[in-house]
């Protein structure tokens, strides 16, 4: 199993899909979408033989596969998979197919593209998809620098080139301000290389994580406290875009309303959990000392996201941009169990990031779902749904659930662990984020008071409930909430064993409580 190179076929598939769709005849737009298709199935079907192989208990990196890119660089061609990697590939190759579906007829062939509007669509989601999973079982800094910034240009065509009126400018905003994080990052990934070919630690400057994870641990590679500073900071500033974490969140609302729904999934739910990702593996492990003595600020910034999107979600009249402001609110809770660093905390984020991805994917889906029935994205437009359109109002409800962390559903898992690992550390800062918890079920429930309860307003009287095809894409997301909510074990059995290598790489065990004197009573 391990000498078959099963990262490369992982992060090759969606790729090798993306061209072939790409290069059918622009007639053949029916066989395009079912390409893609069956290779996000495949890509699906490899995760989980991936999953089924992973040890928890093993080595911490597995398939690792090494082979010589650059040697001139100190770069080389290095994959492997731990288990907070894992949980993210899997999200990823689950929603993915789901997209895809849901996005099944939102392109038009009409003029743009000549004709190839449709091939375009589908070839660019599984572009995003293989340079997203490239970059999470990259073990080499620069080769994932190089996925980690090409992601951004299949995502800009997606959100410029479909969805709504004011899509050029949201994906300029996009991809000005990932580009901008990307070359500060850039900066960073050069000025790493520069400290490694000079420390007597290597012989020679490298990019290899695994092994500059290693002299740091050990204390063999010594640097400047300042230099580290820099370059930690630059890593965090790209990655803090991308997350995105308050204040460098401004773009997001937009992309995410102009984009097509599917395509906003696939941007808030896939893509931007590299950023948090980059946080856990890269910030942490590779600049620990600085990751500590920054971690005040940072979490002082989440704290303030998570409050921010909750307050200014409360405040919005469009459905869609009301949920992308609830995911500027969970990122923060997710920033917040990564620099907690507890055990709690950082098991707590990462199951976070896939319980983050499942309900909002169901609850943006099911909204553009109501949209391209109504033609509107103001709530007030709506009301009495849930009388001609059940099914789709209750889906909407279970998700909206999730989404404000209800008990039983999978994001209350997530949140609870975050905010006792927090609470352990900073409880000021726990007792302030927990506050989101009550904010949250305002926005949601009265969101869904005013769009499906109520008298049946003009102009709803004919909505459709839900059809085959978007019950097909909501069923599988409603049923891994419920069954990750009941029962989380098989997930964080697999990220709890890689949380703890991480804590042990930065020597951050968890506080101990204190232990009341006197005798018992």
């Amino acid at each position: 199993m391990t000498s078959f190179p099963w990262l490369t076929v992982l992060w090759a598939v969606p790729i090798l899909g993306a061209a072939v769709v790409i290069l059918l005849p622009a007639p053949m737009r029916a066989a395009a979408k079912w390409i893609a298709l069956v290779v996000s199935i495949a890509v699906l079907a490899i995760t989980a033989l991936l999953a089924v192989q992973f040890d928890p208990g093993g080595e911490q990196y597995q398939f690792v596969e090494a082979h010589r890119w650059i040697p001139s660089f100190g770069t080389g061609y290095i994959l492997g998979l731990d288990g907070i990697a894992l949980a993210i590939v899997a999200l990823t190759a689950v929603l993915v197919p789901l997209l895809l579906v849901a996005g099944w007829n939102d392109v038009s062939d009409e003029g743009a593209w000549g004709g190839r509007s449709t091939h375009a669509y589908f070839a660019l989601t599984l572009a995003v998809e293989g340079m997203v999973i490239m970059s999470l079982v990259s073990l080499d800094v620069l080769l994932f620098y190089v996925f980690f910034e090409a992601m951004l240009i299949p995502m800009y065509f997606l959100i410029g080139g479909f969805g709504g009126a004011g899509r050029s400018k949201a994906a300029v905003k996009f991809l000005l301000y990932n580009l901008f994080g990307g070359l500060i990052m850039l900066a960073a990934v050069i000025g790493l290389y520069v400290v490694t070919a000079g420390s007597d630690a290597f012989e020679a400057g490298t990019f290899d994580f695994r092994q500059i994870v290693a002299a740091v641990s050990s204390g063999d590679f010594v640097v400047n406290p300042a230099v580290m500073n820099l370059l930690f900071l630059g890593f965090m500033f790209a990655f803090a875009i991308k997350a995105p974490l308050w204040p460098f969140h401004r773009w997001l609302p937009d992309a995410a309303v102009e984009a097509t729904p599917a395509s906003a999934v696939l941007m808030m739910a896939i893509m931007d959990k590299v950023g948090t990702f980059g946080m856990l593996r890269y910030c942490l492990q590779l600049f620990p000392d600085s990751a500590t003595y920054f971690r005040p600020l940072i979490i002082t910034l989440a704290v303030i996201g998570i409050v921010y999107g909750a307050i200014v979600a409360i405040g919005q009249t469009d459905v869609m941009r009301l949920i992308a402001y609830t995911s500027i609110s969970h990122f923060g809770f997710i920033i917040l169990g990564i620099f907690a660093m507890t055990s709690q905390g950082q098991s707590g984020s990462t199951l976070y990031m896939v319980n983050h991805g499942l309900s909002t994917a169901a609850l943006f889906l099911i909204a553009g779902f109501l949209v391209s029935r109504q033609g509107s994205r103001l709530i007030e437009s709506y009301g009495g749904v849930q009388k001609v359109a059940p099914v789709l109002a209750g889906t909407f409800l279970v998700s909206g659930l999730a989404t404000l962390s209800l008990p039983g559903l999978a994001p209350f898992i997530s949140e609870f662990l975050v905010l006792i690992g927090t609470f352990t550390r900073y409880p000021v800062f726990a007792v302030v984020a927990a506050t989101a918890l009550v904010l949250s079920a305002v926005y949601i429930l009265w969101m869904y008071q005013r769009m499906m309860t109520g008298p049946v307003k003009d102009g709803n009287e004919r909505l459709r409930d839900l059809v085959p095809r978007e019950v097909l894409v909501v069923a599988p997301l409603i049923a891994l909430l419920i069954g990750l909510g009941v029962y989380p074990k098989p997930a964080l059995d697999v990220i709890n064993p890689a949380v703890t290598h991480t804590l042990t790489t930065i020597d951050q065990p968890d506080p101990v409580a204190p232990i009341a004197e006197g005798p018992m009573r």
